[in-house]
Protein backbone atom coordinates (compact mmCIF):
# COMPACT_ATOMS: atom_id res chain seq x y z
CA UNK A 1 0.00 0.00 0.00
CA UNK A 2 1.26 3.48 -0.87
CA UNK A 3 2.14 5.50 2.21
CA UNK A 4 0.11 8.66 2.80
CA UNK A 5 2.03 11.87 2.08
CA UNK A 6 1.10 14.98 4.03
CA UNK A 7 1.81 18.66 3.51
CA UNK A 8 3.95 20.33 6.13
CA UNK A 9 3.70 23.81 4.63
CA UNK A 10 4.18 25.95 1.55
CA UNK A 11 7.00 28.49 1.79
CA UNK A 12 6.79 31.57 -0.44
CA UNK A 13 9.77 33.87 -1.13
CA UNK A 14 9.61 37.06 -3.22
CA UNK A 15 12.50 37.88 -5.56
CA UNK A 16 13.09 40.38 -8.34
CA UNK A 17 15.48 39.06 -10.96
CA UNK A 18 17.07 40.74 -13.99
CA UNK A 19 15.88 39.80 -17.46
CA UNK A 20 18.49 38.99 -20.09
CA UNK A 21 16.49 40.95 -22.68
CA UNK A 22 14.21 43.74 -21.40
CA UNK A 23 10.90 43.57 -23.27
CA UNK A 24 8.97 46.57 -24.60
CA UNK A 25 5.35 45.80 -25.47
CA UNK A 26 2.49 48.01 -26.61
CA UNK A 27 1.40 48.30 -22.97
CA UNK A 28 4.78 49.07 -21.39
CA UNK A 29 8.31 47.88 -20.70
CA UNK A 30 9.42 44.97 -18.54
CA UNK A 31 13.09 44.95 -17.50
CA UNK A 32 12.98 42.83 -14.34
CA UNK A 33 10.88 39.83 -13.34
CA UNK A 34 9.15 39.93 -9.93
CA UNK A 35 8.69 36.27 -8.96
CA UNK A 36 7.25 34.39 -6.00
CA UNK A 37 9.23 31.18 -5.41
CA UNK A 38 7.12 28.45 -3.79
CA UNK A 39 8.30 25.32 -1.97
CA UNK A 40 5.87 22.57 -0.94
CA UNK A 41 7.42 20.77 2.04
CA UNK A 42 6.10 17.28 2.84
CA UNK A 43 6.40 14.88 5.76
CA UNK A 44 8.22 12.43 3.47
CA UNK A 45 11.06 14.87 2.86
CA UNK A 46 10.26 15.64 -0.78
CA UNK A 47 9.98 19.34 -1.62
CA UNK A 48 8.02 20.56 -4.64
CA UNK A 49 8.89 23.79 -6.45
CA UNK A 50 7.01 26.35 -8.53
CA UNK A 51 7.16 30.05 -9.21
CA UNK A 52 4.70 32.81 -10.02
CA UNK A 53 5.21 35.97 -12.08
CA UNK A 54 3.54 38.91 -10.34
CA UNK A 55 4.07 41.15 -13.41
CA UNK A 56 4.42 44.31 -11.33
CA UNK A 57 6.62 44.63 -8.20
CA UNK A 58 3.71 46.21 -6.31
CA UNK A 59 1.88 42.87 -6.41
CA UNK A 60 4.85 40.85 -5.20
CA UNK A 61 4.35 41.05 -1.44
CA UNK A 62 0.52 40.71 -1.52
CA UNK A 63 0.89 37.63 -3.73
CA UNK A 64 3.46 36.16 -1.35
CA UNK A 65 1.10 36.80 1.57
CA UNK A 66 -1.77 35.11 -0.27
CA UNK A 67 0.31 31.96 -0.82
CA UNK A 68 1.23 31.98 2.88
CA UNK A 69 -2.42 32.25 3.90
CA UNK A 70 -3.35 29.33 1.66
CA UNK A 71 -0.50 27.31 3.16
CA UNK A 72 -2.04 27.69 6.60
CA UNK A 73 -5.35 26.31 5.30
CA UNK A 74 -3.88 23.10 3.88
CA UNK A 75 -0.99 22.38 6.28
CA UNK A 76 -1.36 18.81 7.54
CA UNK A 77 -3.63 17.79 4.66
CA UNK A 78 -2.85 14.84 2.44
CA UNK A 79 -0.87 15.73 -0.68
CA UNK A 80 -3.75 15.33 -3.14
CA UNK A 81 -3.79 18.21 -5.64
CA UNK A 82 -7.43 17.79 -6.66
CA UNK A 83 -8.53 17.85 -3.01
CA UNK A 84 -6.34 20.86 -2.29
CA UNK A 85 -7.89 22.65 -5.28
CA UNK A 86 -11.41 21.79 -4.09
CA UNK A 87 -10.73 23.05 -0.56
CA UNK A 88 -9.13 26.34 -1.61
CA UNK A 89 -11.77 27.01 -4.26
CA UNK A 90 -14.51 26.57 -1.67
CA UNK A 91 -12.70 28.78 0.82
CA UNK A 92 -12.11 31.69 -1.58
CA UNK A 93 -15.29 31.63 -3.67
CA UNK A 94 -16.75 34.69 -1.96
CA UNK A 95 -13.53 36.67 -2.46
CA UNK A 96 -13.54 35.76 -6.14
CA UNK A 97 -11.52 33.15 -8.01
CA UNK A 98 -9.44 35.60 -10.03
CA UNK A 99 -6.55 38.02 -9.78
CA UNK A 100 -4.03 37.40 -7.01
CA UNK A 101 -6.20 34.62 -5.59
CA UNK A 102 -6.07 32.72 -8.86
CA UNK A 103 -2.30 33.16 -9.18
CA UNK A 104 -1.62 32.07 -5.60
CA UNK A 105 -3.84 29.01 -5.85
CA UNK A 106 -2.20 28.04 -9.13
CA UNK A 107 1.22 28.30 -7.52
CA UNK A 108 0.09 26.08 -4.64
CA UNK A 109 -1.22 23.58 -7.19
CA UNK A 110 1.96 23.52 -9.28
CA UNK A 111 4.19 23.05 -6.24
CA UNK A 112 1.90 20.30 -4.89
CA UNK A 113 2.03 18.36 -8.16
CA UNK A 114 5.82 18.75 -8.24
CA UNK A 115 6.12 17.43 -4.68
CA UNK A 116 3.94 14.47 -5.59
CA UNK A 117 6.02 13.74 -8.69
CA UNK A 118 9.26 13.91 -6.70
CA UNK A 119 7.86 11.65 -3.99
CA UNK A 120 6.91 9.07 -6.62
CA UNK A 121 10.28 9.45 -8.35
CA UNK A 122 8.64 10.45 -11.64
CA UNK A 123 8.90 13.40 -14.03
CA UNK A 124 5.66 15.38 -13.99
CA UNK A 125 4.69 14.20 -17.48
CA UNK A 126 4.88 10.54 -16.37
CA UNK A 127 2.96 11.21 -13.17
CA UNK A 128 0.18 12.63 -15.38
CA UNK A 129 0.14 9.51 -17.55
CA UNK A 130 2.39 10.64 -20.38
CA UNK A 131 6.12 10.82 -20.97
CA UNK A 132 8.68 13.59 -21.46
CA UNK A 133 9.18 14.18 -25.17
CA UNK A 134 10.35 16.98 -27.45
CA UNK A 135 7.82 19.81 -27.71
CA UNK A 136 7.86 22.46 -30.43
CA UNK A 137 9.03 25.79 -29.01
CA UNK A 138 9.35 29.42 -30.09
CA UNK A 139 11.57 32.06 -28.52
CA UNK A 140 9.47 34.79 -26.96
CA UNK A 141 11.97 36.53 -24.70
CA UNK A 142 12.67 39.43 -27.08
CA UNK A 143 11.51 41.22 -30.24
CA UNK A 144 9.66 43.91 -28.36
CA UNK A 145 8.64 47.28 -29.79
CA UNK A 146 11.83 48.48 -31.51
CA UNK A 147 13.04 49.80 -34.90
CA UNK A 148 13.27 47.36 -37.80
CA UNK A 149 17.08 47.21 -37.78
CA UNK A 150 17.21 46.36 -34.09
CA UNK A 151 14.45 43.77 -34.55
CA UNK A 152 16.41 42.02 -37.28
CA UNK A 153 19.50 41.89 -35.08
CA UNK A 154 17.55 40.56 -32.12
CA UNK A 155 15.72 37.98 -34.24
CA UNK A 156 19.06 36.47 -35.25
CA UNK A 157 20.07 36.31 -31.56
CA UNK A 158 16.86 34.55 -30.58
CA UNK A 159 17.14 31.96 -33.33
CA UNK A 160 20.81 31.33 -32.51
CA UNK A 161 19.65 29.88 -29.16
CA UNK A 162 18.42 26.76 -30.98
CA UNK A 163 15.00 27.93 -32.15
CA UNK A 164 13.28 27.94 -35.53
CA UNK A 165 10.44 30.24 -34.41
CA UNK A 166 10.04 33.60 -32.67
CA UNK A 167 7.33 36.11 -31.76
CA UNK A 168 7.28 39.80 -32.71
CA UNK A 169 5.53 42.42 -30.56
CA UNK A 170 3.39 44.83 -32.53
CA UNK A 171 1.02 47.66 -31.70
CA UNK A 172 2.98 50.78 -32.64
CA UNK A 173 1.04 54.00 -33.17
CA UNK A 174 1.48 53.68 -36.95
CA UNK A 175 0.38 50.35 -38.45
CA UNK A 176 2.87 50.81 -41.29
CA UNK A 177 5.73 50.63 -38.80
CA UNK A 178 4.46 47.26 -37.55
CA UNK A 179 4.26 46.01 -41.12
CA UNK A 180 7.77 47.25 -41.90
CA UNK A 181 9.23 45.43 -38.88
CA UNK A 182 7.43 42.18 -39.69
CA UNK A 183 8.63 42.33 -43.28
CA UNK A 184 12.21 43.17 -42.27
CA UNK A 185 12.40 40.26 -39.85
CA UNK A 186 10.83 37.89 -42.36
CA UNK A 187 13.29 38.92 -45.07
CA UNK A 188 16.21 38.50 -42.68
CA UNK A 189 15.31 35.05 -41.26
CA UNK A 190 13.75 33.44 -44.34
CA UNK A 191 10.51 31.63 -45.00
CA UNK A 192 11.54 28.47 -43.14
CA UNK A 193 11.34 30.30 -39.79
CA UNK A 194 7.96 30.46 -38.04
CA UNK A 195 6.90 33.96 -36.94
CA UNK A 196 3.97 35.03 -34.77
CA UNK A 197 2.95 38.52 -33.63
CA UNK A 198 1.37 39.84 -30.45
CA UNK A 199 -0.58 43.09 -30.00
CA UNK A 200 -0.96 42.73 -26.20
CA UNK A 201 -4.58 43.93 -26.37
CA UNK A 202 -3.64 47.29 -27.92
CA UNK A 203 -6.40 47.77 -30.51
CA UNK A 204 -10.11 48.29 -31.04
CA UNK A 205 -12.07 45.74 -33.03
CA UNK A 206 -12.20 47.89 -36.15
CA UNK A 207 -8.51 48.76 -35.98
CA UNK A 208 -7.62 45.11 -35.34
CA UNK A 209 -9.42 44.05 -38.51
CA UNK A 210 -7.76 46.83 -40.51
CA UNK A 211 -4.30 46.00 -39.23
CA UNK A 212 -4.88 42.27 -39.43
CA UNK A 213 -5.76 42.57 -43.10
CA UNK A 214 -2.47 44.40 -43.64
CA UNK A 215 -0.63 41.42 -42.11
CA UNK A 216 -2.66 38.69 -43.78
CA UNK A 217 -0.12 38.13 -46.55
CA UNK A 218 2.98 38.15 -44.32
CA UNK A 219 3.01 34.46 -43.47
CA UNK A 220 2.43 34.86 -39.73
CA UNK A 221 1.32 31.77 -37.83
CA UNK A 222 -1.02 33.82 -35.66
CA UNK A 223 -2.05 37.28 -34.51
CA UNK A 224 -2.23 37.31 -30.71
CA UNK A 225 -4.53 39.29 -28.43
CA UNK A 226 -5.38 42.12 -30.84
CA UNK A 227 -8.05 43.55 -28.49
CA UNK A 228 -9.20 43.31 -24.87
CA UNK A 229 -8.75 39.68 -23.91
CA UNK A 230 -12.25 39.12 -22.52
CA UNK A 231 -14.17 40.68 -25.42
CA UNK A 232 -15.05 37.32 -26.93
CA UNK A 233 -17.64 38.74 -29.32
CA UNK A 234 -15.10 41.24 -30.66
CA UNK A 235 -12.41 38.60 -31.00
CA UNK A 236 -14.89 36.42 -32.88
CA UNK A 237 -15.50 39.24 -35.37
CA UNK A 238 -11.75 39.60 -35.90
CA UNK A 239 -11.17 35.86 -36.28
CA UNK A 240 -13.97 35.69 -38.83
CA UNK A 241 -12.60 38.63 -40.84
CA UNK A 242 -8.93 37.59 -41.06
CA UNK A 243 -7.17 34.78 -42.88
CA UNK A 244 -4.37 34.72 -40.29
CA UNK A 245 -5.40 32.69 -37.20
CA UNK A 246 -6.24 34.64 -34.04
CA UNK A 247 -4.65 33.45 -30.79
CA UNK A 248 -5.91 34.32 -27.29
CA UNK A 249 -5.94 32.68 -23.88
CA UNK A 250 -3.08 33.85 -21.66
CA UNK A 251 -5.61 35.77 -19.57
CA UNK A 252 -8.21 33.01 -19.20
CA UNK A 253 -9.13 32.99 -15.49
CA UNK A 254 -9.71 29.26 -15.25
CA UNK A 255 -11.19 26.67 -17.58
CA UNK A 256 -14.68 28.19 -17.45
CA UNK A 257 -13.39 31.37 -19.11
CA UNK A 258 -11.83 29.27 -21.84
CA UNK A 259 -15.11 27.40 -22.26
CA UNK A 260 -16.90 30.73 -22.79
CA UNK A 261 -14.32 31.82 -25.38
CA UNK A 262 -14.65 28.56 -27.28
CA UNK A 263 -18.44 28.78 -27.20
CA UNK A 264 -18.21 32.29 -28.68
CA UNK A 265 -15.79 31.07 -31.39
CA UNK A 266 -13.55 33.89 -30.23
CA UNK A 267 -10.30 32.49 -31.62
CA UNK A 268 -8.60 29.93 -33.82
CA UNK A 269 -6.02 28.87 -31.22
CA UNK A 270 -5.78 29.01 -27.42
CA UNK A 271 -2.74 29.52 -25.19
CA UNK A 272 -3.63 29.32 -21.49
CA UNK A 273 -1.21 30.54 -18.85
CA UNK A 274 -0.60 27.91 -16.18
CA UNK A 275 -0.69 30.48 -13.34
CA UNK A 276 -4.05 31.87 -14.50
CA UNK A 277 -5.76 28.71 -15.74
CA UNK A 278 -5.43 27.04 -12.32
CA UNK A 279 -2.04 25.37 -12.25
CA UNK A 280 -1.59 21.79 -13.41
CA UNK A 281 -5.12 20.88 -12.32
CA UNK A 282 -6.67 23.74 -14.28
CA UNK A 283 -4.47 22.99 -17.28
CA UNK A 284 -5.74 19.41 -17.48
CA UNK A 285 -9.32 20.68 -17.57
CA UNK A 286 -8.50 23.26 -20.23
CA UNK A 287 -6.67 20.66 -22.34
CA UNK A 288 -9.79 18.48 -22.30
CA UNK A 289 -11.87 21.43 -23.54
CA UNK A 290 -9.41 22.14 -26.35
CA UNK A 291 -9.44 18.48 -27.32
CA UNK A 292 -13.23 18.39 -27.41
CA UNK A 293 -13.31 21.57 -29.52
CA UNK A 294 -10.58 20.32 -31.87
CA UNK A 295 -8.49 23.44 -31.30
CA UNK A 296 -4.71 23.64 -30.95
CA UNK A 297 -3.44 24.62 -27.50
CA UNK A 298 -0.16 26.40 -26.78
CA UNK A 299 1.40 27.64 -23.54
CA UNK A 300 2.14 31.07 -22.08
CA UNK A 301 5.37 31.62 -20.09
CA UNK A 302 6.46 29.15 -17.33
CA UNK A 303 8.48 27.11 -19.81
CA UNK A 304 9.66 24.45 -17.36
CA UNK A 305 6.32 23.12 -16.09
CA UNK A 306 4.55 23.99 -19.36
CA UNK A 307 6.86 21.69 -21.33
CA UNK A 308 5.68 18.74 -19.22
CA UNK A 309 2.05 19.78 -19.61
CA UNK A 310 2.27 19.87 -23.39
CA UNK A 311 3.41 16.25 -23.25
CA UNK A 312 -0.08 15.29 -22.00
CA UNK A 313 -2.09 17.82 -24.03
CA UNK A 314 -3.96 16.08 -26.90
CA UNK A 315 -3.92 19.14 -29.18
CA UNK A 316 -0.45 20.38 -28.14
CA UNK A 317 0.77 23.16 -30.41
CA UNK A 318 3.62 25.50 -29.33
CA UNK A 319 5.61 26.08 -26.14
CA UNK A 320 6.26 29.76 -25.50
CA UNK A 321 9.83 29.94 -24.23
CA UNK A 322 11.12 32.68 -21.94
CA UNK A 323 14.09 32.54 -19.58
CA UNK A 324 12.82 35.00 -17.00
CA UNK A 325 13.38 32.69 -14.01
CA UNK A 326 16.79 31.45 -15.14
CA UNK A 327 18.65 33.75 -12.74
CA UNK A 328 17.39 31.71 -9.76
CA UNK A 329 17.26 28.23 -11.33
CA UNK A 330 19.86 25.55 -10.68
CA UNK A 331 19.24 24.02 -14.13
CA UNK A 332 17.58 25.23 -17.29
CA UNK A 333 15.18 23.77 -19.83
CA UNK A 334 17.11 22.28 -22.74
CA UNK A 335 16.38 23.60 -26.24
CA UNK A 336 17.62 21.72 -29.31
CA UNK A 337 16.75 22.06 -33.00
CA UNK A 338 13.57 24.01 -32.31
CA UNK A 339 12.26 21.75 -29.55
CA UNK A 340 12.17 21.95 -25.76
CA UNK A 341 13.32 18.74 -24.08
CA UNK A 342 11.69 18.22 -20.67
CA UNK A 343 13.84 16.11 -18.38
CA UNK A 344 13.30 12.54 -17.17
CA UNK A 345 14.37 13.67 -13.69
CA UNK A 346 11.62 13.54 -11.01
CA UNK A 347 9.40 16.61 -10.87
CA UNK A 348 8.72 19.53 -13.20
CA UNK A 349 12.32 20.57 -13.85
CA UNK A 350 12.44 23.45 -11.36
CA UNK A 351 15.15 23.63 -8.68
CA UNK A 352 16.60 26.72 -7.02
CA UNK A 353 20.08 28.15 -7.08
CA UNK A 354 19.93 29.17 -3.42
CA UNK A 355 22.89 31.55 -3.65
CA UNK A 356 21.10 33.43 -6.42
CA UNK A 357 17.82 33.39 -4.50
CA UNK A 358 19.58 35.03 -1.55
CA UNK A 359 21.02 37.67 -3.87
CA UNK A 360 17.66 38.68 -5.35
CA UNK A 361 15.43 38.17 -2.30
CA UNK A 362 13.08 41.04 -1.50
CA UNK A 363 12.98 41.72 2.22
Amino acid sequence: MTETIRIKRFVARPVIVPMNLPLQTSTGAVAKAPLVLIDCETDQGAVGHAYLFSITPSALKPLTAMVTEMSELVAGDELLPFEIERKLTQRFTLLGLAGLQRLAQSGIDMAAWDALARTRGLPLARLLGGAPKPVKAYNSKGLGIMPAGAAVEEAHKLLADGFHAAKIRVGRSDAREDLAVVRAVRKAVGDEVTLMCDYNQALTVTEAIRRGEMLDDEGLSWIEEPIRHDDYAGNARIADALRTPVQIGENFDGAFAMQSALSAEACDYVMPDVQRIGGVTGWLRAAALAHAAGIEMSTHLFSEVSAHLLCVTPTAHWLEYVDWADAVLASRLTIKDGFALPSEEPGNGIAWDEAAVARYLVT
